[in-house]
Formats: C-alpha cells, structure tokens, sequence
C-alpha cells in the first residue's frame, strides 16, 4: 500500500492554510458514541434533564476535542472547522417532517454545536469565531470567504455553521465547499472509523483497509469515503482528503499512515 505523507507535507503553515472536519464535536469514549460517531441525546427524550455527572462528562470531551483542534493552531495552522448536528438531529432521520424542513432542523443543530465548541475554544483561551450559512445575528456573525479568511489570517479558529445553508447537502458537501472557499490545503474527515475500507469492516472481516485512494476509484467503486457531491468537488478542486478516525487528530497531522489519503494520484 502507498504510504500517506503526513498532513504537514499537504498542508503549507504559513497563510491560506485551512483544516476543515465535518465531525469534531462532542466525540467521547466508544460505549458513549453513537452509531455516526456521535454523543447521542436519544436519553433526553425519556429524561430531559440528564443529571450534573452526564452534562460535566459532556463539558469534559467537548473541551478535549477543543484541545486537540486548537494544538494544531498553536503549530502554525489556520484552522477552520465544519460542525455537524447529529449528535442532536440528522435531518434524513428525522421521521415524517418534510425533507426541507427536517434539514432546517439539522442545521439549527449545528449552530447549537458551533456555539459549544466556541466556547470551548474560549475557555482554553483560543480566539475562535463562529460564521454561519444562515443569518442569525443575535447569535454569530454571517459568512463570507472573505471574513472568514480576514480571521484565518489574524489566527482566529473558524467555525462554521448551519452547513452549505441549503437543503439536500450533507455536512461533508458543506466542509468541501467552505475548504475551497477559503483555499484550503486539505480537508480533513474525522470519522468514526479508522480509514476507509472496501466494505463495513464491523460486518465483513475480509474488508479491505486502503491508505490511499484515488478520486475516481472513490467514485467508480462507490466507497463509503463521503458523498458523490464532495467528493467532486474535491476532484475539481484538486483538494486531498485525509479520512481519519476522530481520536487521532494530531496523529492524522503529523504522522504516516494514518486514516485513507485521498487525491489525484492513480
């Protein structure tokens, strides 16, 4: 298998750099995760008012995931974030609502998830900034590439809100759109595998694990890397991927052979 150089030899730190994940908030230990990688809420709607243990452990690992985002600042990394919102609710899961309506809710969601992980960025005492598809400016700031790279260049973290702003576009689609919108070295995926693999490795023992894919075999073999859309528009923009599990954030920047590279190589 090809061996992944590490991000640092993708991403260039100096200004114009961006990291965007479509999944780092609220990520904690296996039993607590959900099926998509998520703290799940589901508890809430039988108990909606989980006791003080539950919220503290909540606190704890949102802040250990603003840790590890913001060590990557500290090396000299424009850092920008895409947040989803299924830890609250998946708007392709979210019953008999109207698809549009049901993916209004999941960008809410990000907002909330946005907010949260701002804040956490705050008490480490990490300048961050949360930009929002949607306008809500009683909450954050609207986005613009050009306010978002006016704060990547003053080293503020970015966080970007209520996804692509449109229905019918995943949380990846809106990490590829805003990673080129900001001119992105890479885009990084934090999942909740360790790579991507020829079949879903829990259920197929003999499932492959790649550490590099090309765009077109992504496409051609229809893996399970992130949606078509983004990964076209990755192709397009000639912007690799780094698909990585969600602990191993500093390891994906810094070491070989972690996660699955994707790229335009053959």
């Amino acid at each position: 298998a090809d061996t992944i150089r590490p991000a640092f030899q993708i991403l260039k730190t100096k200004p114009g750099v961006g990291i965007v994940s479509g999944a780092f908030l609220m990520f904690t230990p296996a039993k607590q995760l959900g099926e998509d990688g998520f703290l799940v809420f589901a508890d809430c709607a039988v108990n909606p008012n989980p006791d003080a243990q539950q919220l503290a452990q909540i606190a704890v690992s949102t802040a250990e995931t603003a840790r590890s985002i913001a060590a990557l600042a500290e090396k000299g990394i424009e850092v920008g974030v895409v947040v989803g919102g299924g830890n609250i609710i998946r708007g392709r899961d979210a019953g008999q609502h109207d698809r549009n309506r049901r993916d209004h809710m999941g960008m809410l969601a990000t907002a909330i998830n946005a907010l949260a992980l701002q804040d956490a960025f705050e008490g480490l005492g990490k300048k961050a900034a949360v930009l929002s598809a949607v306008d809500m400016d009683r909450f954050c700031d609207s986005f613009s590439s050009r306010k978002a790279k006016e704060l990547l260049s003053q080293k503020v973290i970015v966080i970007f809100a209520c996804g692509s702003g449109c229905p019918f576009f995943s949380t990846d689609t809106a990490a590829a759109l805003r990673a080129a919108e900001i001119g992105a070295d890479a885009l990084l995926l934090a999942k909740n595998v360790d790579a991507i693999y020829s079949a879903d490795p829990k259920k197929d023992p003999n499932a492959v694990r790649y550490s590099h894919l090309s765009y077109e075999k992504v496409i051609r073999d229809n893996l399970k890397a992130t949606d078509l859309t983004a990964i076209t528009l990755c192709r397009e923009q000639e912007l690799p991927i780094l698909c990585f599990a969600l602990d191993r954030l500093e390891e994906a920047v810094e070491c070989e052979n972690v996660g699955t590279l994707i790229d335009s190589r053959a």
